[in-house]
């Protein structure tokens, strides 16, 4: 039997699952990502995958998503989120203590993978898969094949900058944690409608009360269709240069249900085409996605 072994490493869980030949979850277990403490980090991973392989008769494959990427030039981590593991030579040290190898993609790349196997983009073509969230990231696989780039940066869409600036409902500037101005990041994540909130009633609430005052309160509603408008516009340039059969959305914000019936009527006035077949939707998988597309990666 062909069993594969997910680890997920997020800046608040580390997730790790056990998945058979059949794409049944065997196994599940979740822990607390050590804060900013990398080698506490490398041993929870090491004993997470032990304790997924115990009892086993043969090791599994390992693959794990990262908030982050490895560095073609130098093979450390570059661009995470979790900063204490900027820098590191995460997969060599993983695979010193491990004994194998193992294979590391970015999470939202996870994320794209699981849903084009065999998730809400089963079957298709192509498909790019978004993360809004925390942050705003995504993954582009290709014929069932994660692409990755000689960069190692495909789909990361949202530190493009915003291409709205100058338009009506884009008249600011936003920094990101990045170092650049009014990336989509900025914009499109639970802080970013947080923000647009903020500059509209003046006065600071995370996304989730902002989505929860919608019926009673007529800012919310307003900042929630700068959302959608925003959405709209960045996702049409993505269709103008990708094409993708669909385009799946997972994290936080996924779970805003307007965005699948009024971003897909915004998007049409963007993308070069008089008929837009791009379907969107939500991630089959919710947020166990990434943990099960880091299975994939074998």
């Amino acid at each position: 039997m062909s069993l594969r072994i997910g680890i997920d490493l997020g800046g608040t869980k580390i997730e790790g699952v056990l998945i058979d030949a059949q794409h049944v979850i065997l196994k599940r277990l979740r822990v607390a990502t050590p804060v900013a403490d990398y080698p506490a980090t490398l041993q929870l991973i090491v004993k997470l995958i032990a304790d997924l392989q115990d009892g086993l008769p043969l090791s599994a494959s390992v693959g794990i998503g990262t908030p982050g990427a490895v560095s073609l030039l130098t093979g450390r981590m570059k661009n995470c989120n979790s900063t204490c593991l900027n820098n590191q030579f995460l997969q060599r040290d993983l695979e010193a203590l491990l004994g194998y190898s193992i294979r590391i993609a970015n999470d939202a790349d996870c994320f794209a993978l699981s849903e084009a196997v065999d998730g809400a983009a089963a079957n298709a073509r192509s498909v790019f898969g978004v993360i809004i969230g925390t942050g705003t990231g995504g993954g582009v696989v290709i014929n069932g094949q994660l692409l990755s780039g000689p960069n190692r940066i495909a789909g990361e869409w949202g530190h493009n900058r915003m291409p709205g600036i100058g338009r009506e409902f884009v008249d600011e500037t936003r920094q990101c944690y990045c170092g650049r101005i009014n990336c989509i990041e900025t914009f499109l994540s639970g802080p970013g409608l947080s923000q647009t909130w903020q500059n509209l009633a003046g006065k600071f609430l995370d996304a989730q009360e902002i989505v929860a005052r919608l019926a009673s309160d007529a800012q919310a509603a307003e900042a929630l269709d700068l959302y959608h408008q925003h959405l709209a516009f960045a996702l049409a340039q993505v269709i103008n240069m990708l094409d993708p059969e669909v385009i799946v959305l997972g994290g936080g914000m996924s779970n805003i249900d307007s965005i699948y019936s009024e971003v897909p009527k915004l998007w049409s006035q963007y993308v070069f085409s008089d008929r837009v077949e791009t379907r969107l939707c939500k991630a089959l998988h919710g947020d166990s996605s990434g943990v099960r597309g880091a299975a994939w990666l074998w």
